[in-house]
Formats: C-alpha cells, sequence, structure tokens
C-alpha cells in the first residue's frame, strides 16, 4: 500500500511492487549485461536480489538457459533495450527451442518522449522474431508487476522466453495501491486432470462459507453443463453468468443460476458481496465495460478460475488458475467438493416477468414485446443469435438460454455478427431452430449475408428491431451531457433490402400482426429451409443495466 503523507517514509514506486513480485515467484536471480535504460532498476538493489553480469548478452541468456533447466522454473533476464535484445535473439531462439523459461526484461527509452524517437528508442516487439513464447509491452507504468507475472506464467506454461519491454521511467511512477493487478498468482496446468490438478480449487470451494460460481463460454457444451449442473448442485452455489458473455455456461431457468454480473466494479461487488470465494469456470474474472475505481471484490473475497485458455489463466486477477479440460476437471471437482444443503438462487425466474403493457394505439411496439412474443412461443431447444446492443439486457431477462448452444452472440462487441453467424448455425446444426435477434443498425453491417441464407436454404428466422436509430449510441451522448453528431435512418428499410437480395421479408408494425405470423412461422423453423426477415418496427429505447 502508498503511504500516508506525512509519514516521512518514500511513496511505494512501480519498482517496489515489481521486487515484491519477483521474490514471490522465486526470481532473485538476475542475469544481465546492463545498459543506461535498466539503471533506475538495478540502482541499489535490495541484498535478497542477486545479480550475475556476462560481458555479452549471448552469455547473458545462455546462463539463464543453463540456470532454467538445471532449476526446471523460470529464469530471470534483464536486456539493454535494441542493442542488448538484439545481441541475445540467437541465444532466445536456443532458449524456445530447448524449452527453456526465461522472463525477459528489456530496458527501453523513458516513456514520456517515446513519440520523438530519442537516443536508445527501439522498436522492440518484434525485434526477438517469433521466438517468444509472449511479448507484453504494458500500457502504463502500474501495468509492469502484472505484465511480468503473466509472462511468467507463459514461461513456464509454454517453456520459452517471454519478453516484457519496459521504459525507464516506469520504475520510479508510483504504484497504486487499490491497482487490480491483471494476473493469476498462481496457475496450474492439469493435462491429465488428476485430483492433485484441482486441489486447490476444491480447497477454495470447501474452506469457503458462502461460494458462488460465474460461468461463461467455456462452458457452452453438454458436458460443460452436466459438469457445472453437478458441481453447482453438490455444493449449493448460486451460479452467474459473465457480464457481454458471447454464449451461455450454464441453464438459465434453472433455480441456481442468479443472474448476469454487472460489466462495473460498484456493480459486481455488490452482487458478490457476502460471497467469500467465487469460482469462475469457463469465464474471464471479470469481463467489465466502462473502468470504475477500486478492487473487483469486496476485501476477503477469494477468487479462483477454471480455464482451458492459456492467456485467460494469465491474465486473471484471482489467487489460483487452473489450466484444464474443463468438463472433466468439474466431474472431479464435483467429486472432491463438500456437499451442501441448499435453495434456489435469489433471481427473479424469467418465467415471473410480466408481459409489458400492450401498446397504446399508434404507438409502436417497445423490444420488450417482440421478446415476450418470442419467449411464450420458441421450444428450449432454440439458438438465438443477439446482436441488439440497446436491448440485450431485456432479452436476457424474458429469453433464457434452455440448452448448449442456446444464446450466441460476438465476444468482442463488433457489429456485424448475427446475420452470417445465424446463417452458419443452421447450415450446420438443421435440427435447431434458429432466431437471430438484431438491431436494425446491426442488421446493415452484413445484410449481405442474407442472400446467403436464401441461396444455400438455412432457414433462420431474422427478427430485425427497427428503431431508424443507433439507440445505445444516442442514449450514449446523452448520458455524456450533448448531442450526438450522427442522424437516424427511419427511412432505410430492412424489409426492402431483404428482398433486394432474395430473402423473404415483411415489415410488421403491430402487436397484433407480429403474434400472428409468430403463431404460424415458429412452429415451422425446425424444418424451415426458406429464410424470413421480420421487420419490426419498435421505440427507440435503450436498457443501460447491462453496460
Amino acid at each position: 500500500m502508498a503511504q500516508p503523507h506525512g509519514t516521512g517514509a518514500p511513496p511505494r514506486s512501480v519498482r517496489d511492487a515489481t521486487l515484491d513480485g519477483l521474490r514471490e515467484y522465486g526470481l532473485t536471480t538476475i542475469f544481465s549485461n546492463p545498459g543506461s535504460t535498466e539503471v533506475g532498476f538495478l540502482t541499489d538493489l535490495p541484498e535478497d536480489l542477486r545479480f550475475v553480469l556476462a560481458l555479452h548478452e549471448g552469455s547473458v541468456v545462455g546462463m539463464a538457459t543453463g540456470w532454467a533447466i538445471a532449476r526446471d522454473r523460470p529464469a530471470l533476464v534483464l536486456l539493454h533495450t535494441t542493442a542488448g535484445l538484439g545481441n541475445a535473439v540467437g541465444a532466445l531462439a536456443t532458449a524456445r527451442v530447448n524449452r527453456a523459461p526465461l522472463v525477459v526484461l528489456v530496458g527501453q527509452q523513458d516513456r514520456r518522449h517515446l513519440a520523438l524517437e530519442p537516443f536508445l528508442a527501439g522498436k522492440l516487439r518484434d525485434l526477438a522474431g517469433d521466438y517468444p513464447v509472449r511479448v507484453e509491452e504494458p500500457a502504463t507504468a502500474q501495468d509492469v508487476p502484472g505484465a511480468i507475472a503473466r509472462c511468467r506464467h507463459a514461461a513456464a506454461d509454454a517453456r520459452g522466453p517471454a519478453l516484457v519491454i519496459v521504459p525507464m521511467d516506469d520504475w520510479a511512477a508510483p504504484a497504486e495501491s487499490d491497482r487490480v493487478v491483471a494476473a493469476a498468482r498462481h496457475v496450474t496446468r492439469a493435462d491429465g486432470v488428476e485430483d492433485a490438478g484441482v486441489a486447490s480449487l476444491a480447497s477454495l470451494l470447501n474452506e469457503a462459507d458462502a461460494p458462488a460460481l460465474v460461468t461463461g463460454a467455456g462452458t457452452d457444451s453438454e458436458e460443460g453443463w452436466a459438469g457445472l449442473v453437478a458441481l453447482a448442485e453438490r455444493i449449493g452455489a448460486p451460479v452467474f453468468q459473465e457480464s457481454f458473455g458471447a454464449r451461455a455456461g450454464f441453464p438459465q431457468d434453472h433455480p441456481l443460476f442468479a443472474g448476469f454480473l454487472p460489466a462495473d466494479r460498484p456493480g459486481l461487488r455488490a452482487t458478490l458481496a457476502g460471497r467469500d470465494a467465487v469460482l469462475a469456470v469457463g469465464a474471464p474474472v471479470f469481463r467489465q465495460y466502462p473502468y470504475t475505481e477500486g478492487p473487483l471484490v469486496e476485501p476477503g473475497t477469494r477468487v479462483g478460475l477454471l480455464t482451458d485458455d492459456p492467456a485467460e489463466a494469465y491474465r486473471s486477477p484471482v489467487e489460483t488458475a487452473v489450466l484444464a479440460p474443463i468438463p472433466a476437471a468439474l466431474r472431479l471437482l464435483a467429486r472432491h467438493a463438500a456437499a451442501r444443503q441448499w435453495t434456489a438462487a435469489p433471481h427473479k425466474d424469467t418465467t415471473t416477468i410480466e408481459a409489458p403493457e400492450r401498446p397504446a394505439p399508434g404507438q409502436p411496439m417497445l423490444p420488450a414485446h417482440v421478446l415476450a412474443a418470442l419467449a411464450e412461443r420458441v421450444p428450449a431447444d432454440t439458438v438465438f443469435v443477439e446482436e441488439t446492443p440497446s436491448s440485450r439486457p431485456e432479452m436476457h431477462r424474458r429469453v433464457p438460454a434452455r440448452r448448449p448452444l442456446g444464446f450466441l452472440s460476438a465476444a468482442m462487441g463488433g457489429l456485424g455478427f448475427a446475420l452470417p453467424a445465424a446463417t452458419g448455425v443452421r447450415m450446420a446444426r438443421p435440427d435447431r431452430p434458429v432466431i437471430a435477434v438484431v438491431g436494425d443498425g446491426s442488421s446493415l453491417y452484413q445484410v449481405q449475408a442474407l442472400w446467403s441464407a436464401a441461396r444455400y436454404g438455412a432457414g433462420v428466422l431474422f427478427v430485425v428491431l427497427s428503431n431508424g436509430r443507433y439507440a445505445v449510441m444516442d442514449r450514449l451522448a446523452e448520458r455524456h451531457g450533448g448531442k450526438p453528431a450522427w442522424p437516424g435512418f427511419p427511412e432505410l428499410a430492412v424489409s426492402g433490402l431483404a428482398r433486394e437480395l432474395s430473402c423473404p421479408s415483411q415489415r410488421v408494425e403491430a402487436l397484433d400482426d407480429l403474434v400472428a405470423i409468430l403463431d404460424s412461422v415458429v412452429p415451422t423453423l425446425r424444418e424451415r429451409e426458406e429464410p424470413l426477415v421480420l421487420d419490426v418496427a419498435v421505440a427507440a429505447e435503450a436498457d443501460f443495466s447491462g453496460i
């Protein structure tokens, strides 16, 4: 923690935080041939760290390679900007082929004038080519300790050199006491999924009084759902879905489903308050959208991760991360976790959500009217492909995923996903009804996919919520206290574009008409070979509860 003002003690620096991290990971022997960009790190080096000098960078890396192989653990290397890293490339290539885990710190010129390309500034990211297993360029000085931790995990896991490029002024920058370090403290690889591989996660759950689970795309399979249901029911833990998840990782009509995590830190802390342990399974820890201050969870809450994604394991700010095939690891966890009594999670069942009041005469439908009408009619194994940013929270409330592959969205947040993805899903799984729910603005990014859907007999029902604008962007502009710079496009008819692309379509402006069409079309979706676009006029509303 930073020292309070008036104590006389110097403020805690990024160098201080880094040295503590190096001690924790046993990286206390530094192999180096230093230069001026490393002086701030090396001056007055604490006595518990050992400095080993070599007279050429090839020798530096060669010595560290031998040390790492002999100790079977990562070694620490410190190199001097372009000249040092350039001299070391051949030895780094040898380390990679020899599967020697190295954490390589590379000095860089002062961050404050890098844009001017001062003397000793280097273009370092790609200088070693493909030989590093990971390269990190921290975006801010305060990101340096986390970057080093992630590279330590990568070096140990991928068995090779991992590079962190550190501008020379970063070492003296103040460390932020409440900074979330985006790195796991410990990462365990459990390829064979033996009992020892998941022991740390089993202990995390068994030592907790009130554990919770968080899931996402990583468990969206028949085996994943079955394994997570078995674990949740054994330990009586509520299961939350990650925010902005691309897929559903747990049956959202299960009594232990607790809803969707907020995408801001205050909301996240409030939602997980009272939980002394949280295990994320196949989901990031934790996906956020707006930046807000403070920790992700309340003090005292322990966090663990089970994932099959190495990068997710390295960057997650957790006590322990286990890299393993998720379904098999879940089965083991369910055997080792202590059984508990449980009751339904305190989350409103989607079946109890009241239908919205009918629109007044002459008033457009709300997205809730459309989604409620769909929810009342679709079979449980329907695949919903979503791309309607302003209506996504409403969709989550009213249309739960009830089977694996029940929900699909774009993980990156870019538009243009739903129309082609729904077409591909239907072509791959003709046994499943497929419905794409898309905003009219989103549909324009890949409207050409409708031609392919028609040409190849992909019988998707495309439901376009048409409000003639980018509603979520309009509301964000209002939140910022101003007017949007972009116009609306109420004159653009998606139904007309669809017809020009040989895809059948209908414009729908009244709720009774929508209900009649759905009553006719939904029962045909399992066998349907002709796509249909419903261009549904809706009011321009935007829900920020999921943003």
